[in-house]
This record gives C-alpha cells, sequence and structure tokens, in this order.
C-alpha cells in the first residue's frame, strides 16, 4: 500500500462524489493514508461535498488527506488514479438532445448514448475527457483513468485512440442484468425499477454467477450459473422468461428470442441501438424533472449531513452500486481481482470485432494492470449489430476529436434510427447550432 494520491474530477456531483468518496472509506484499508483530492468548477457543490468528506475522515479515524482543488491541473503532478466524471448541463443539454431527433423523425427512447442524440452527447463529452488523458500524458503520464462518462464506450474510444493513458471504462448497469436475472429466477420480486437496490444486487452477486459481454449498453448474457455448484442456469432462465408479464422488458425479450441470447442491461439503454424500439417503448423518454427533483433533494441532505451525524453515517456506509474503487484497490494491492466487467480495449479479447474497439468483458485486475479475458464468440447476428456500432463509434470519435462534420453526418446516416438522409443533415445541422458553445466544431 502506502500513499496514494487520487484525483476525482467531478467530485461537486452528489451522486458521483459522495458514493465515491464513500466507497474510498468503505475500503479504506486498501488506501491507508492516500490523499483525495477532490476537484470541481462549482465552488459551492465542492465545498459541500469536501466537508462531508471531512466529517466521514473524522468519523474513521482520518485514513486520508482529504483536498481540494477547482481545477484539476493543479493537482495532476504525483496522480496514481484519476476518477473521471464530469459534464456540463447535463439535463438541459440532454433534453434538447432528446427533443430535437422528435422534429426529424427520430423515435427514440432514451436519446443519451446511441442514436443521433447519443452522438450529440459524445460531441460534448468526448473533448472533455480528452482534455483531461492529454494534460495527464504531461503531468502523470503512469496514472490511471478511470472513466465513468457517457456515452462510456466513445469517450474511452476516444481517449486510447488518441492518447497513451491507460484508461478502464465503468458501468454500473451489469447491475440491472442481476437484477432481471434475479427476477426471472424468482430470487426477488418483479418490480420495475431504473436503478436495482444495491444490497438486493449484492445478494444476488453471492448465488449468480452472470458473464455478459459486448459493447456498454449493449451487452448481452452468455453464460449463467449457480455460483456455489457450477450448474447452468441458463436453461431454467429461458424458460422461466416465457412466464414473465407481457410488460416485463418487452424488447429485451423480442431481441432475445430473434438474436438467442439476452442483453442484460434493461429495455431503455439496449432500446438506443434498435430502430425497433419505439413499438414497445412509450416514448416518454427520461424523467428530467424527477431527476431534477431528486438531485436538489440530494444536496440539501449533504447539506444537513455537515452536522447530522446519523445522516453523515448514512452517506458513509451507503452502497453506490459502482466498482470503480474496487478496480482502484485491486491495482494498487495486487489483488489478482476478478472483475465482472471493465471497458477496455478489445485486442482480440472479444472475437469478431476489431482490435481497437472499446469493449465491455470481464477482467483480471492486478499489479501487472488490467487484463481482460478472451471471452467466446458471440452469435454471427450479434456480432453484425456490434460491429455497426463500432463502426458509428469510430465517425463519432472521429467527428468530435476534429470538428469534422462530415464524418459527423456519416455517423447519422449509418445509424439504424435515422430513415432520411434530409432529417439527418437538417437534425445534424440544429444540433451542431444548438450545443455550439460545447463542442469542438468550427
Amino acid at each position: 500500500m502506502g500513499q496514494t494520491k487520487i484525483l476525482l474530477i467531478g467530485a461537486g456531483s452528489t451522486s458521483f462524489g459522495v458514493s465515491t468518496i464513500a466507497d474510498f472509506f468503505q475500503q479504506r484499508e486498501m488506501f491507508l493514508d492516500s490523499t483525495l483530492v477532490l476537484c470541481d468548477v462549482n465552488a459551492e457543490k465542492l465545498a459541500r461535498v469536501q466537508r462531508l468528506a471531512e466529517r466521514m475522515n473524522d468519523a474513521t479515524g482520518r485514513p486520508f488527506h482529504i483536498e481540494s482543488v477547482s481545477d484539476y491541473r493543479r493537482a495532476l503532478e504525483g496522480a496514481q488514479f484519476v476518477f473521471a466524471s464530469l459534464e456540463v448541463d447535463r439535463l438541459e443539454r440532454w433534453k434538447l438532445d432528446w427533443e430535437i431527433p422528435f422534429r426529424y423523425g427520430i423515435r427514440h427512447v432514451l436519446g443519451e448514448n446511441g442514436g443521433p442524440g447519443g452522438m450529440s452527447h459524445a460531441l460534448r463529452t468526448i473533448p472533455l475527457v480528452l482534455g483531461i488523458a492529454r494534460e495527464m500524458e504531461q503531468r502523470a503520464p503512469d496514472a490511471y483513468l478511470i472513466n465513468y462518462v457517457n456515452p462510456l464506450s466513445r469517450v474511452c474510444l476516444g481517449v486510447t485512440r488518441y492518447t497513451k493513458i491507460k484508461t478502464i471504462g465503468m458501468c454500473h448497469q451489469i447491475n440491472k442484468g442481476f437484477s432481471r436475472v434475479g427476477q426471472v429466477l424468482g430470487m426477488t420480486p418483479v418490480v420495475h425499477e431504473h436503478f436495482p437496490q444495491a444490497s438486493i444486487v449484492r445478494e444476488l452477486k453471492t448465488r449468480i454467477d452472470l458473464k455478459q459481454v459486448g459493447l456498454n449498453h449493449l451487452t448481452w448474457m452468455y453464460d449463467l450459473r449457480d455460483k456455489a455448484t457450477g450448474r447452468d442456469l441458463y436453461p431454467e432462465f429461458r424458460a422461466r422468461l416465457e412466464d414473465m408479464p407481457a410488460d416485463w422488458e418487452p424488447l429485451t425479450r423480442r431481441l432475445y428470442h430473434a438474436f438467442g441470447l439476452f442483453p442484460d442491461t434493461g429495455d431503455g439503454h439496449v432500446g438506443e441501438y434498435f430502430a425497433y424500439a419505439y413499438e414497445t417503448s412509450d416514448l416518454q423518454g427520461y424523467d428530467f424533472e424527477g431527476r431534477a427533483a431528486l438531485s436538489a433533494d440530494l444536496e440539501a441532505r449533504v447539506e444537513r449531513a455537515a452536522t447530522d451525524n446519523a445522516l453523515r453515517d448514512e452517506f458513509l456506509h451507503a452502497e453506490s452500486g459502482e466498482r470503480g474503487v474496487n478496480v482502484a484497490a485491486a491495482l494498487l494491492n495486487n489483488l489478482n481481482a476478478y472483475e465482472l466487467n471493465v471497458n477496455v480495449v478489445n485486442n482480440g479479447a472479444l472475437p469478431g470485432l476489431p482490435d481497437w474497439a472499446v469493449v465491455e468483458v470481464p477482467a483480471v485486475i492486478s499489479g501487472a494492470g488490467v487484463t481482460p479475458l478472451r471471452v467466446p464468440p458471440l452469435p454471427a447476428a450479434i456480432t453484425a449489430v456490434l460491429n455497426q456500432q463500432v463502426a458509428i463509434q469510430d465517425r463519432v470519435v472521429e467527428a468530435a476529436v476534429h470538428g469534422d462534420r462530415q464524418a459527423a453526418l456519416q455517423a447519422l446516416l449509418l445509424d439504424p434510427l435515422v430513415p432520411s438522409y434530409v432529417a439527418a443533415e437538417k437534425m445534424l445541422d440544429e444540433l451542431l447550432t444548438t450545443h455550439h458553445k460545447y463542442i469542438k466544431f468550427p
């Protein structure tokens, strides 16, 4: 172990900052005497989270040194891990990504990671994270970048293609896979939830060995076993899936019947990549108002935790469901830990996809780094679906990095959600105009 410098960029976000800090405290034995540097451009939010972090530190015997900065570049020297979770006006911009494509006949279900909305989102976030990685090359070239920023595959591809920084993309969506499997197998009640309860997922992980692979938010369950005995649970899962209520993940079930494997991220996320997802969706999209209210409530609770010990301890012991801190602990302490999935450069781990593609696969994490596990080839039709999205990701990255309108147009014309050339051109122009302050286009 020993002292380690860990930089959290976007720490003022109560959803990312507080939960990630709590994850470090829950694994503090792995990071004793390390420095947590909290970074955010919003001084008020940063101060609020830092107060809570200091309170957590006092309550646990001060295992960490806590610092804060408004400019991450000031803290990069000597950093061994950089966690990134940042956006600019996330909900406001996402809502525009959702609304604008509808005017051009795009019937999409979320508009965050796939389709025209996902492209527009990536044009804003790829330059942000790539800028961090380029600064890391100058100031902390040996540090790991642990990225939470969406669209995850596209952001990670931009960084791995244009820098030498060791990059790991982390997503909690596999938790939904465990939740869905638990419901089908009768281990948990059938409910419609956006975020599965972390305690339920933790229990399911002790009983189920779930293996999934693919691209972020477009992963497929290729093996399912009883964790204690190794018994193959996929036959039972397939049989019981037919008895689930008709309104339970209807798109996911269609894809399972058509392609032969179960997509395990839920209808909302997987629906971003299929033109016919609208047939089973209410097309209401994300609950922007509800999320804004939830964020405001969370910020108020973090503020109260500055003086309320019970609330401080509630945050301290809450389960985030994220695994980025687990990965950092395994890298730092040479744990040779099996990780359910990471987003890394393929290099042959997932057959049938380009070596340069960023794929989501299981891995072993040790002091030697992240070693992706080679997985069996997926069915040909699924591999074709993934390659189509990889081609789109390639064009989106080039558009974002170089401000290339032609590459952006190509990404739209390759996208199965876009039915018209004329619509693609007009929609692209409106998206670029609407977000011109946030993207690297001339």
